[in-house]
C-alpha cells in the first residue's frame, strides 16, 4: 500500500510499464474481490445478514486503508475540501449503492442472473466515456465487448434461461451503475486526490452509509459467533470477517483503483471481469463447487475479450494521434 500511497503523477510512468503495473493491480483486485462471494456463503449459512456482513467488511477495511490515505494526503486537507462532493458521490453509490443494490437484487431473482447484470458494467462505462468524452469504441473493442459478455454467460451458466423478476432486474441494473461508477471515476486521470486516498475515504462514506440504512431498517442487520466452515474445516466466525475487510475490500478497493487510473476506465472495467472467473475458482477450493465445462470455455472467452478490447484501446489512441 505503501507504494500506492506514492502519489507520483501518472502520466510520468512509462507507458509499458503503466500497462504491466496496471494489468496486475486489476487482477489482484479481481482475484481478491472474487473472494468475497465464497467467503461471505460460509457466514451467510451462520446467520450473518447481508447487511452486516457489508458494514462489517467496508468498516473494518475504511479503518485499514484510512491511515494510509491521511499519509497520502501529507496534510494537503485542500484536496479533500475541492474533492469532497466526489468522495461522497464515490462512497454512497460507487462503494455502498453497488452493494446495497446487488444484496437488494438477490432477494428477488437468482445469485447468477443478479451478478451477468452487474457486470454489463463495462458497456455502460464503454457508453459513457463515447458520449461525455468522445472516445468512441472501434470494432476490435465492440468484438472483444462480445466476447467477454458471452463468456460470462457460460461461466455463470446461464445458458438454459433463468426466471428474472422486474423488481430483481431493476436492483441488479443500479448495481450495475454503481460498479460503473467504480470505475469511471477511479480511471479518471484528472484526479489531484491520490488513489489510495479515494479508496480510503469511499470506504468511509460507504460504511456510514451502509449503518445508516441499517438504522434506518432498510437493511436488516444480524450476525452469530457460530464457526464457518469451508472446505471441510470449521473456522471461527472472526476469521472469514478479517479476511472479507482486509483482502476483498481494503486490497480490493485499492489495487482497483491504482489499476483504474493506470489503465483507464474501458480497459480496467473489462480487466474486472476476471472476477467471475475467480468467483467460480474460489467456489471450487472453499465450498467444493467444481466448475463444470463450459464454465471453463467461458472463461478464456472472457480472456479473450479483454485482449481484444486492450488491441481496441491501442488503436484508439493510435488514431488519436494521427493528424488530421
Amino acid at each position: 500500500m505503501s507504494t500506492l500511497a506514492h502519489d507520483t503523477p501518472i502520466a510520468a510512468v512509462p507507458p509499458r510499464a503503466r500497462l504491466g503495473t496496471g494489468l496486475v493491480l486489476a487482477l489482484v483486485s479481481a482475484s481478491s474481490f472474487g473472494l468475497s462471494g465464497a467467503l461471505a456463503r460460509g457466514l451467510l449459512d451462520t446467520d450473518w445478514s447481508a447487511g452486516a456482513l457489508v458494514l462489517a467488511r467496508i468498516g473494518i477495511a475504511a479503518l485499514v486503508v484510512l491511515p494510509f490515505a491521511l499519509v497520502a494526503l501529507r496534510g494537503r486537507w485542500g484536496v479533500l475540501r475541492r474533492n469532497a462532493g466526489l468522495i461522497v458521490f464515490y462512497g454512497a453509490l460507487a462503494v455502498a449503492g453497488a452493494q446495497f443494490c446487488y444484496f437488494s437484487a438477490v432477494q428477488y431473482m437468482q445469485v447468477g442472473p443478479a451478478i451477468l447484470i452487474e457486470y454489463t458494467s463495462p458497456a455502460a462505462v464503454v457508453v459513457w466515456m463515447w458520449l461525455r468524452h468522445g472516445q468512441r469504441p472501434g470494432p476490435m473493442t465492440l468484438a472483444g465487448a462480445g466476447l467477454a459478455a458471452l463468456g460470462l454467460v457460460l461461466v455463470l451458466d446461464l445458458v438454459s434461461g433463468a426466471d428474472l423478476s422486474v423488481a430483481g432486474v431493476l436492483w441488479a441494473l443500479g448495481a450495475m451503475v454503481g460498479c460503473a461508477t467504480f470505475f469511471i471515476v477511479n480511471g479518471d486521470e484528472t484526479l489531484d486526490l491520490p488513489p489510495i486516498a479515494l479508496a480510503g475515504c469511499g470506504l468511509v462514506v460507504g460504511t456510514v452509509a451502509i449503518a445508516v440504512l441499517g438504522l434506518v431498517g432498510v437493511m436488516p442487520m444480524h450476525a452469530s459467533t457460530s464457526p464457518a466452515t469451508y472446505a471441510g474445516h470449521s473456522f471461527a466466525w472472526w476469521q472469514p470477517v478479517v479476511l472479507l475487510a482486509v483482502v476483498t475490500a481494503a486490497l480490493s478497493y485499492v489495487t482497483g483503483v491504482g489499476a483504474a487510473r493506470l489503465l483507464g476506465s474501458r480497459l480496467a472495467s473489462f480487466v474486472a471481469l476476471t472476477e467471475v472467473v475467480a468467483s467460480v475458482l474460489w467456489a471450487w477450493l472453499l465450498l467444493d463447487e467444481l466448475p463444470r465445462s463450459v464454465q471453463i470455455v467461458g472463461g478464456l472467452l472472457i480472456l479473450a475479450g479483454v485482449v481484444g478490447v486492450k488491441l481496441g484501446e491501442t488503436a484508439v489512441v493510435t488514431d488519436e494521434r494521427v493528424p488530421g
